[in-house]
């Protein structure tokens, strides 16, 4: 829950006499921090919501939540589940359900209204609601349904095949008042009731490691049954789950966690109150599927000519071909819902092509005008047996065909989407198991055998697929450039937000860790990262050895070398750290302890294992600062030894466990962990500082700007490592070396000290390896490599390098987290006015509410607009050169309501103001160190 103070309290008493009265209302209610969420697999689901008030200052002193069995008892407030009755609290997240027991597939609707800080209550909120999962974990079946657990069984097809359908008729009686399924098919799975789709879900369930947890989604049938005779179909692809057939085509490695299977089970609940359940056995018929071939790193084909039309409706005459399923077991992973699960991937908008050139008579380049994870969607028409196949790329060759060389590792092996046309008048297709990161469809028409005339494309475009997070990050300046930097990035943080954040989504669509936490801020600015980052949670648990260890991927799908933990691809303490810096940046941003308590014991353990790496306290095992900038290409750390940034990592994985121990109330924990952190930052100083140059190491930016942020420099040599910053900066032209680890830490040394102006400088040019220089080389989202790959192509679309976009929220626009009161309690205001910047404004939708910042510099004048959301405070740093000229709202400071001076700083002042919306102004001249 948020850091209690008593500080805001004071402001609130001083002007309650001056309120108008008007209560606040409650929006957005939620449960488990998603809206009206099916398949909660905790007994204590937790609620939260959101305030909204006209008045200053104002803020929820109690709250009360019913909830109930039906939406009637609801509206006539009867909470026959849950009363919780008026509790005195201004907490507005992670309130615990405290009613009567759970059961497996029950709905749960609620409400709730809260009192403000006069003591007015609220109309209650909009009516929300919940669906509880299947309660019970491990592998079914279990007798027990009512209280927990599945009464289903695994079922696959009698014969391996790259996918396969199955399909179940039952008969729905009169009254039908809910029907809900809960749903994993693997690797995945589409599931169809009376021949249509279930759902928006896209390549669902999520990618996990198999043998740990296999993820199930709850999905709402009601709607798509009738009664009398209903069927459903699941057609099953492979996924993740199994990897390396056609050796033609491109794959990044082999392996398979089985033969397709599924488990399902359907809940038909009556209005007389009775229930019945369906369950996958081995009644359930296998068909042949029409995707003939299906991988997740070499393509999908279907064939048209083999649609068995109504398969998934009732009264479908099945042919020989459909065989009893078999029953089997599960591939030893729990089944899991939501408290694993990720946001569903979904289509989230449409591209149409930007230009279409004909390169001969049957190959036509699209390009889409974007690179981004898409799926194609096709209409054509043509002769029975003709065939379309779409490879994409994200570039193009000289000679105008695609270029795959950036999409696979050896620059050569194709992938694609191949459709074989029925011949029955105008085809549409969309594919279910394959996606890539491209900008580029290089369309080959094909005559069917024989010969014959060629098919004929009717539309073709782009569907841009990644996962369902919401944005909740607004971002815009004056400065252009900056502006479609800012684009760049989310571009590619866009495309890599899949059941997990991949590194790319082509060549390698893995989740490697580092990026997870360097980009941890960056991300969460753009889009509400909860639910997709306790997954992330999840999958390192899962990846975890006995021994502790975390290995820079997860789920560990590659592993680098299954014997040697001293290998840098497998174990680089910046990566499998991310299982301690994911959880406590989770927490800065929604002041949750919950992932914290979850995983402290494994946290303990990883850390415990970096010490037993250890001699006299230094990691030497590590990636380092991987494609920093060096004299030779991309690869490695150049410029910084891998020890230095694996040591520094590892003393801040010990503070943080000291400070979680402090939240935990683990006093003597804490204080070993503290012990320890000291002890490794005077082995680090030893070791890598040089009292001549008064720097880390090389002095490479990277060096020293990890010691400036971390705190691991003396404070008496704290100036000079800053300025030797800033001299390395100035001295290569205003140009970065830092890579994927220094680089976010290059960006948190300047703005933390005062030297945003070098940032500006760093960033606002094309000339040099950057940003800009991308921007200039052509790319439309962000790339591996600071030189977007010129002469040696790496990935087109990677987010790694994107903490660029922390510091446009945090320090250009203002909205930053106040550490002693996390989840933006208290919320911290300092704009950094830079450069030729002459305004900037950003929102940020936070766990209490709307944070917005909008600023203008212009003709020695400064304004500041500020929102503030309601049971919130906010220190606010106004620009000025002159106290006595600022103003609220057209008047003095010191004449308005919940408005204090803190202090006066060289170039501002710093207040300290309730809950609401201000309007500051001040003379204002910039001024550059």
């Amino acid at each position: 829950m948020f850091t209690k103070s008593i500080f805001p309290l004071l402001f609130y008493i001083l002007f309650l006499s001056a309120r108008s009265g008007a209560a606040m209302t409650v929006s957005q209610p939620g449960c488990e921090q998603r809206e009206n969420p099916l398949g909660v697999d905790v007994p204590q689901p937790r609620l939260n919501w959101i305030l909204e008030s006209s008045e200053r200052g104002d803020r929820q002193t109690a709250y009360q939540i019913l909830a109930a069995s039906s939406e009637a008892a609801l509206k006539k407030n009867r909470g026959d589940i849950w009363d919780s009755g008026k509790v005195i609290s201004d907490d507005t997240i992670q309130i615990p359900f405290a009613g009567q027991p759970l059961k497996s597939s029950q709905q749960i609707f609620w409400k709730v209204r809260v009192w403000d800080a006069a003591g007015k209550v609220s109309a209650w909120s909009p009516t929300a609601s919940w669906t509880m999962g299947v309660l019970a974990g491990g592998d079914p079946p279990s007798s027990d349904f009512g209280a927990a657990g599945w009464q289903a069984k695994w079922i696959t097809a009698p014969t391996n095949a790259s996918s396969i359908l199955l399909r179940r008729e039952f008969t729905v009686k009169n009254g039908l008042r809910r029907a809900i399924v809960h749903v994993c098919g693997l690797g995945q799975y589409e599931l169809s009731a009376n021949g249509k789709k279930v759902g928006d879900d896209l390549l669902a369930p999520g990618w996990t490691q198999y043998k740990k947890t296999c993820l199930y989604d709850t999905l709402d049938l009601t709607s798509q049954l009738h009664r009398g005779q209903n069927a459903v179909g699941l057609i099953l692809g492979n996924g993740m789950y199994h990897i390396g057939g056609d050796k033609v085509r491109y794959v990044k490695f082999r392996q398979s966690f089985g033969p397709l299977k599924a488990i399902a089970q359907i809940q038909l609940d009556y209005a007389d109150g009775t229930s019945e359940i369906i369950g996958t056995d081995a009644s359930w018929p296998a068909g042949a599927s029409p995707t003939t071939f299906n991988d997740i790193f070499a393509g999908e084909d279907f064939d048209a000519r083999l649609v068995q039309k109504g398969w998934d409706e009732s009264g479908f005459q099945m042919v020989a071909k459909w065989l009893p399923s078999k029953e089997t077991s599960g591939p030893g992973g729990t089944l899991k819902g939501l408290s694993c699960a990720a946001p569903p991937i979904r289509a989230i908008e449409m591209l149409q092509p930007i230009a279409a050139k004909v390169l001969s008579t049957n190959v036509i380049i699209y390009d889409l005008g974007q690179n981004v994870s898409q799926m194609p969607r096709l209409t054509v028409s043509g002769a029975r047996g003709s065939f379309v196949r779409i490879i994409p790329a994200e570039l193009l060759k000289p000679d105008g065909t695609v270029d795959r060389a950036s999409c696979t590792q050896d620059g050569v092996r194709p992938a694609w989407w191949q459709y074989t046309l029925s011949g029955d008048g105008d085809e549409h297709w969309f594919p279910k198991f394959f996606y890539q990161g491209c900008r580029y469809y290089q369309v080959e028409l094909q005559p069917a055998n024989g010969g014959g005339s060629l098919p004929k494309i009717k539309k073709l475009e782009g569907v841009v697929v990644h996962s369902s997070a919401k944005p909740i990050g607004e971002f815009e300046t004056s400065n252009q450039l900056f502006n479609r930097i800012y684009q760049l990035v989310r571009w590619a943080q866009r495309s890599n937000m899949m059941s997990l954040m991949t590194d790319c989504p082509h060549r390698e669509k893995l989740g490697w860790l580092e990026e997870t936490h360097l980009n941890g801020p960056s991300l969460r600015y753009n889009f509400d990262m909860a639910a997709l980052l306790q997954k992330t949670m999840n999958d390192m648990a899962d990846a975890q050895l006995p021994n502790g260890f975390v290995p820079n991927i997860a789920p560990e799908f590659f592993i680098a070398s299954k014997t040697n933990l001293t290998d840098a691809f497998r174990n680089s303490p910046e990566w499998g750290g991310a299982f301690v810096m994911v959880a406590w940046q989770q927490f800065q941003f929604d002041g949750n302890t919950a992932l914290l308590r979850r995983y402290y014991e494994d946290m303990k353990r990883y850390v415990a294992f970096l010490g037993s790496t250890a001699t006299n306290h230094i990691v030497t095992t590590g990636l380092g600062d991987w494609y920093d900038l060096g004299p030779k290409p991309p690869w490695g750390s150049q410029l910084t030894p891998p020890a230095l940034t694996a040591t520094a990592f590892y003393q801040h994985y010990n503070w943080i466990l000291a400070r979680t121990a402090e939240l935990l109330g683990q006093p003597d924990e804490a204080k070993h962990f503290n012990e320890l952190a000291e002890k490794i930052c005077t082995a680090f100083n030893d070791k890598f500082f040089n009292p001549t140059t008064r720097q880390y190491a090389t002095g490479s930016q990277c060096a020293n700007s990890l010691a400036v942020v971390m705190n691991l420099v003396e404070p008496t040599n704290r100036a000079a490592v800053l300025e030797a910053i800033v001299a390395d900066v100035r001295g290569r032209g205003n140009a970065l070396t830092a890579g994927d680890v220094g680089y976010r830490y290059l960006l948190r040394a300047l703005a933390e000290n005062g030297r945003s102006d070098v940032i500006f400088d760093m960033n606002n040019q094309s000339e040099k390896p950057g940003y800009g220089y991308q921007l200039k080389m052509g790319a439309t989202s962000l790339t591996e490599k600071w030189d977007a790959g010129v002469g040696n192509f790496g990935s087109q679309n990677h987010f790694m390098l994107g903490q660029i976009n922390e510091w446009f929220f945090h320090d250009l626009g203002g909205i930053a987290i106040d550490p002693a009161h996390p989840g933006f309690k208290n919320i911290l205001i300092r704009p950094q006015p830079v450069g030729d910047v002459t305004w900037a404004k950003c929102a940020y939708n936070s766990i209490p509410g709307r944070i917005a910042v909008e600023w203008k510099s212009v003709d020695g004048k400064f304004s500041l607009s500020v929102k503030i959301p309601a049971n919130t405070t906010a220190t606010v740093f106004v620009p000025t050169t002159n106290l006595k000229t600022l103003t609220e709202g057209g008047r003095s400071v010191e004449k308005v309501a919940g408005v204090k001076l803190l202090r006066e700083e060289i170039s501002g002042a710093v207040f300290q103001v309730s809950s609401g919306n201000y309007q500051f102004a001040s003379e204002w001249a910039a001024k550059h160190p």
